[in-house]
C-alpha cells in the first residue's frame, strides 16, 4: 500500500464514525445475562479488585425487660458480621483481520464501501465475544459439558451437561479436556488430559468430533472428564454455577462455609420434568434468605417447552392479562409466586439438567472495560498492522467478571431430566 498511515487513519475515522454508536444493537439476543445484567466500570478502587462491603450477619446486642424493670442493665453489643469481598475482572481478547486488499478498496470508497467491507467482519466478531461471554458467566470455573461416552474421536456429551448454544458454531475450536471428580465441580488432578480441535458437531446426538482422537479419556462411575475452552482453565472468572454451587470455600475472598447468607441455595427436580411446582419450592430457599422482588429463571429450551405444554393453566391472569403474552410461541412466561413476579425465559447456553433462579437486580458485571473494539491506551486506534501478514488486525476487548453481593437470594435446580 502506499501510504499505510493514511490509510490507517481513514479506516480508524471510518471505524469510529459507522460502530461507535452501534455496537451494543449488534449484540444478538440469544446471549440473555450479557444483555439483562448491566456493566459497572472499576473506578477509584485501590489496586486491581473492586471492594464491595457485604452484610453477612444481623446485630445481636439487644437487651430484653419485663414491663416492670427500669434502669436494668445492658447486654454487651454484638457486632453485625460486614466484609469486604474483593472482585476482580478476567481479560478475554478476540482477533480478525482484514486484508490490504479489501482495505484499501474500502477506505477509497468512502464511509458507506467501509462499512459493506466490514460489517459482517464486526457482526461475526460481536456474536463470538459475546457468546464466548454467556458461557463464562453461567459456566465460568464449571466446564463445558461432561463426557458421556468417547468412540475414537467423536464424543458424547451427557445429558444433563448438554447446551445447544455452546456447541453451535464449534467447528475449529480448541479444547481442552481435563479429568474431573464424579460431582462435576472439583478438578481431581491439574494435569490435562489433552487437546483437540472440534472437527464437526451433532446437535440431535450431542456429540462432537475432534480432528483427532485423544488417548485417555475416562468416563468411569467415580470420575469424568470434562472440556473446556483451549485456555480457559484456571483463567475463567467464576460463573453463576460456580458462584451459586459453591458451598465451602473462598468466594471472592469471603469464607462461604462460614455465612449462610453467602451461601446459595439448590434444589433438586429429583430426575424429573421441572414443574411449576418445583419451582415453588426451589424459590422457597431464597425466600428464606430475604428474597422480596422478581426473578429471572433462566432454563433450556426443552425445560420451557416442557413446562409451556404441561403447565400452561397456570399462566397469569390479572388486570394486566393480555393473550398476546401468554399464546404459545411467546419467548417468556410470566406469573407470581410467594417473591412477586416470576419470569421464565429459555436459553439456549442453559444446560438440560440445571436451571437458574435469579434475583437479577443483585447481579453486576464489574472490570476496567465492558466489550469494545478500543484498546486500552490507543484512543480510536482500532487497527493495527500485522508484521508478517498483508493484512490489518482488529481486536475486541473485555476484562470483567460476574458479581452478586447477595448470593443466598439465588436458586440452582439441578437434577433436570425432560420426557
Amino acid at each position: 500500500m502506499s501510504n499505510t498511515a493514511n490509510e490507517l487513519s481513514t479506516l480508524n475515522g471510518f471505524f469510529k464514525e459507522t460502530y461507535a454508536d452501534k455496537l451494543k444493537e449488534l449484540i444478538p439476543d440469544g446471549v440473555k445475562l450479557l444483555n439483562k445484567i448491566k456493566f459497572m466500570a472499576k473506578q477509584k478502587q485501590p489496586g486491581n479488585f473492586f471492594h464491595q462491603p457485604l452484610i453477612l450477619g444481623m446485630e445481636h446486642g439487644v437487651t430484653f425487660a419485663g414491663s416492670d424493670e427500669d434502669a436494668f442493665n445492658l447486654n454487651p453489643p454484638v457486632a453485625g458480621q460486614i466484609k469486604d469481598a474483593s472482585v476482580k475482572g478476567s481479560p478475554l481478547v478476540m482477533r480478525s483481520l482484514l486484508g490490504y486488499v479489501a482495505a484499501s478498496r474500502a477506505a477509497q470508497g468512502g464511509a458507506q464501501a467501509f462499512e459493506d467491507a466490514t460489517k459482517f467482519l464486526v457482526a461475526n466478531m460481536l456474536r463470538s465475544m459475546a457468546k464466548k461471554l454467556e458461557i463464562q458467566m453461567l459456566y465460568g470455573q464449571k466446564s463445558y459439558g461432561a463426557i458421556s461416552a468417547v468412540s475414537g474421536a467423536t464424543l458424547t456429551i451427557k445429558t444433563s451437561e448438554w447446551a445447544p448454544g455452546i456447541w453451535a458454531g464449534a467447528e475449529n475450536m480448541p479444547i481442552e479436556i481435563r479429568t474431573y471428580q464424579a460431582a462435576g465441580d472439583t478438578p481431581s488432578s491439574s494435569s490435562s488430559v489433552g487437546e483437540a480441535i472440534v472437527k464437526s458437531v451433532d446437535l440431535n446426538a450431542r456429540t462432537i468430533t475432534l480432528q483427532a482422537a485423544v488417548s485417555g479419556i475416562t468416563v468411569t462411575a467415580n470420575q469424568e472428564d470434562v472440556i473446556f475452552h483451549k485456555g480457559a482453565f484456571g483463567n475463567e472468572f467464576p460463573g453463576i454455577h460456580k458462584i451459586i454451587s459453591q458451598s465451602t470455600g473462598s468466594l471472592f475472598g469471603i469464607n462461604v462455609g462460614d455465612y449462610n447468607m453467602y451461601r446459595g441455595n439448590t434444589y433438586d427436580a429429583g430426575s424429573a420434568n421441572l414443574s411449576f411446582a418445583k419451582l415453588n419450592q426451589a424459590l422457597t430457599r431464597a425466600v428464606e434468605k430475604g428474597l422480596d422482588g422478581k426473578v429471572l429463571v433462566l432454563c433450556n429450551p426443552r425445560t420451557w417447552a416442557s413446562m409451556l405444554n404441561n403447565e400452561l393453566t397456570l399462566r397469569q391472569y390479572d388486570q394486566s392479562y393480555s393473550s398476546a403474552k401468554l399464546e404459545n410461541g411467546s419467548k417468556t412466561l410470566k406469573f407470581f409466586s410467594q417473591n412477586g413476579e416470576m419470569e421464565i425465559e429459555p436459553s439456549i447456553y442453559v444446560k438440560e439438567g440445571y436451571c437458574y433462579i435469579l434475583s437479577l437486580e443483585d447481579w453486576t458485571r464489574i472490570g476496567s472495560s465492558d466489550v469494545s473494539f478500543k484498546r486500552p491506551g490507543k484512543g480510536d486506534e482500532f487497527f493495527r498492522d500485522l508484521e508478517n501478514s498483508a493484512a490489518y488486525e482488529l481486536r475486541l476487548f473485555t476484562d470483567q467478571c460476574i458479581f452478586t453481593s447477595s448470593v443466598g437470594r439465588n436458586v440452582l435446580v439441578h437434577g433436570i431430566v425432560n420426557s
